[in-house]
C-alpha cells in the first residue's frame, strides 16, 4: 500500500492548477480541471487528487488572499502612503458583493470541492472493479483524503462567509458554549456532496453546513491510514484531519472535542511532531550565521512542527505570500511595501521572544517618503526559491502547524476552567520561541486578553485575526502611523459588525436557477 500511495505524494507537488471560474454553484468549475467525465482506473483516480492538491496552490487561497485578507481587513497592519491600493476596499472595509478578492477566494474553495465531489462521485465504482487488496487500501485511504480536503475548503467557506458559531454566553465567560439550536436559526453554505446532480442553490444553516465538516472529517479520519502520519506532510494525513477537527471544534464552541482532537496531535506518535525551538540552531548560511529549527521553518518551509504544508517546487508554485509586504522587485534595491505591521501588534513581543526576529526587519522603503520601519520577511521567500531561481516572496503555505494546536487546546482548556493545563500549553510554546523565559499567568479575568495576544505572536498574517475577533465579540480601532494611508488609518469597527462575514458574490445571487440569500447588510450593495 505504501508503494501505491508514494506515486500520489512523489508527484503531487510536480503540478499546478490555477483555479478561475465565474461561476461556483451553476455547474462546478472541476469541469475546468477534470477532462473526462468518468474514473474508470486507479490512475484516474491518482490524476484526479494531484489536480485537487494542485488547486489549493491558487493564489486565491493559502498562497494569497485566504491567508492575508483577514489579517489585513482586522488590526494587524496599514496601508503605506504611496500604495498600489492593491486590496485597498478590504483594507477599509469599503466590501461590496462585487469585489473580485472575495469571488476569487469563493470561486477557489467550490472549485476544489466540485473536485472532491467528482472523485467521490466516481470512486465508489472504481472500488468495485478492484481485486487487488492493496489496491483498495490505498484507494480507500485516497479517498479519506479527498473528504479531508472537501472538509478543509468547506471549513474556509463557512469561516469567512457566515457568522461565528452563536454562544449560550458572553465568549468571555469560561461557561459559554456553542448553543446549535441558536445555530440552526443562522445562515449556513451551500453544501454540495454530488458533481453530476443538478440541484437549486440554497443555503442551508450554520449548525447543519458546520456537522457536514464533522461528518467529512470523520470519514477521513478512519479511511485515511495513519501509518502515513508524517510532520511536514505536502499530502492530508489522519494527523492533519485531527488538527481541522480540533479547530472546527474550538470554532463551534464543542470544548471538549477541541481538547480531544488537538491532544491527538500534540501526542500523536506516528509523526512524531514538536515544536520548532528557536533556541536550537539547526545550521548555518553562506556566511556561517546559525539558523534555528524556528527560523529555518520560516526560510526554507521545513519543519517537524509543520502537520500540512501546500507542496511548491521552483516550476510548479502558487501566489506570491509577501509581495506586498515588500514589493523587494520593483527594483531589486528598495522595498514597496503595501501594507506594514500596526505598530500595537509589533509591540506585543517581548524583548527575548525571537519570533520578531523570524518575522519582522527593519527597513527603509523606496517611497519618496523613506518611511523607516519592521517590515514582514516572514514570507521573504523561500531561500532555496531564490537561490536557485531568484524567485522571490514565495513560501509554501504552512497550514497546520503544531502550534495552533497549543492555542487551541489552551483555549479550550479556559473554558473548562482549567488554568494550569492552558497555562503549561502556553508555556510550552513560548518556551521554544523566547531566549529565555516564556512563563504566563493565566485567570479568569484576563485570560481571554492573553489568548488573543498569544494568537497574534504566533499566527501573525496566517489568515485568523478577523475570525477571532468574530468568535469573541470584539471590535477595533485604529490610531494612525507614521506614513499610514489617512484613509482607513483612523477606522473604528464596532463588534458585530456586518462585514466580519464576507458577502456572497454578486454574480452567484443572481445566477437563474439559485435561492440564494445575501448575507444581512450587503442588500442592493
Amino acid at each position: 500500500m505504501k508503494a501505491l500511495k508514494n506515486i500520489i505524494h512523489t508527484t503531487v507537488i510536480a503540478l499546478i492548477v490555477m483555479v478561475s471560474a465565474p461561476s461556483c454553484l451553476e455547474k462546478y468549475p472541476g469541469d475546468a480541471i477534470l477532462e473526462k467525465d468518468a474514473m474508470l482506473t486507479l490512475s484516474d483516480a491518482e490524476q484526479s487528487l494531484i489536480g485537487i492538491y494542485a488547486s489549493f496552490k491558487s493564489a486565491a487561497l493559502y498562497s494569497g488572499y485566504l491567508t492575508y485578507l483577514p489579517d489585513i481587513q482586522a488590526d494587524l497592519a496599514y496601508a503605506v502612503e504611496g500604495f498600489s491600493n492593491v486590496h485597498g476596499d478590504i483594507w477599509q472595509w469599503n466590501i461590496r458583493t462585487t469585489n473580485e478578492d472575495v469571488e476569487n477566494v469563493y470561486a477557489a474553495l467550490y472549485s476544489i470541492i466540485g473536485e472532491c465531489n467528482f472523485f467521490l462521485e466516481k470512486v465508489g465504482n472504481l472500488r468495485a472493479s478492484l481485486v487487488n487488496d492493496s489496491q483498495i487500501e490505498a484507494l480507500d485511504s485516497w479517498t479519506g483524503e479527498v473528504y479531508c480536503a472537501r472538509a478543509l475548503a468547506y471549513s474556509e467557506l463557512i469561516k469567512c462567509f457566515c457568522k461565528a458559531y452563536p454562544l449560550t454566553g458572553e465568549a468571555s465567560s469560561p461557561d459559554s458554549k456553542g448553543d446549535d439550536a441558536q445555530a440552526a436559526l443562522e445562515l449556513g453554505v451551500v453544501l454540495r456532496d454530488s458533481y453530476s446532480k443538478e440541484e437549486i442553490a440554497v443555503r442551508s444553516n450554520l449548525r447543519d453546513s458546520w456537522n457536514f465538516v464533522l461528518s467529512d472529517l470523520e470519514k477521513a479520519e478512519t479511511m485515511i491510514d495513519e501509518e502515513e502520519d508524517s510532520y511536514n506532510a505536502i499530502w492530508l494525513t489522519r494527523a492533519a484531519a485531527h488538527a481541522i477537527h480540533a479547530r472546527v471544534a474550538l470554532y463551534m464552541g464543542n470544548w471538549d472535542d477541541a481538547v480531544k482532537y488537538s491532544t491527538m496531535v500534540i501526542d500523536n506518535q506516528n509523526a512524531s511532531f514538536r515544536l520548532a525551538n528557536a533556541n536550537t540552531t539547526y545550521t548555518t548560511d553562506a556566511n556561517g550565521k546559525a539558523i534555528s529549527y524556528y527560523k529555518y521553518m520560516w526560510d526554507y518551509d521545513s519543519s517537524f512542527e509543520i502537520i500540512w504544508k501546500i507542496g511548491f517546487t521552483t516550476t510548479s508554485y502558487g501566489g506570491a505570500l509577501g509581495r506586498i509586504f515588500l514589493n523587494f522587485t520593483n527594483d531589486y534595491t528598495y522595498f514597496y511595501p503595501d501594507y506594514v505591521p500596526a505598530k500595537w501588534a509589533l509591540n506585543l513581543y517581548d524583548n527575548g521572544d525571537l519570533r520578531a526576529s523570524s518575522f519582522f526587519a527593519s527597513k527603509t522603503t523606496g517611497y519618496a517618503h523613506r518611511l523607516s520601519w519592521p517590515l514582514l520577511v516572514k514570507y521573504y521567500g523561500n531561500a532555496s526559491f531564490i537561490s536557485n531561481a531568484r524567485i522571490f516572496h514565495v513560501n509554501m503555505p504552512k497550514v497546520l502547524r503544531l502550534s495552533e494546536q497549543y492555542l487551541i487546546r489552551a483555549e479550550a482548556y479556559c473554558h473548562q476552567k482549567k488554568w494550569g493545563a492552558a497555562q503549561n500549553d502556553l508555556e510550552t510554546m513560548r518556551k521554544a520561541r523566547y531566549s529565555a523565559g516564556g512563563n504566563i499567568s493565566l485567570s479568569e479575568k484576563t485570560w481571554l486578553d492573553q489568548i488573543s495576544d498569544e494568537r497574534v505572536r504566533e499566527l501573525y498574517m496566517e489568515g485568523f485575526r478577523l475570525n477571532d475577533l468574530k468568535r469573541w465579540g470584539r471590535g477595533f480601532e485604529r490610531s494612525a502611523q507614521t506614513n499610514s494611508l489617512k484613509q482607513g488609518s483612523t477606522l473604528k469597527i464596532e463588534a458585530g459588525d456586518y462585514r466580519f462575514v464576507w458577502p456572497i458574490p454578486n454574480h452567484e445571487i443572481e445566477s437563474p436557477g439559485t435561492e440564494l440569500v445575501q448575507n444581512p447588510g450587503y442588500e442592493g450593495l
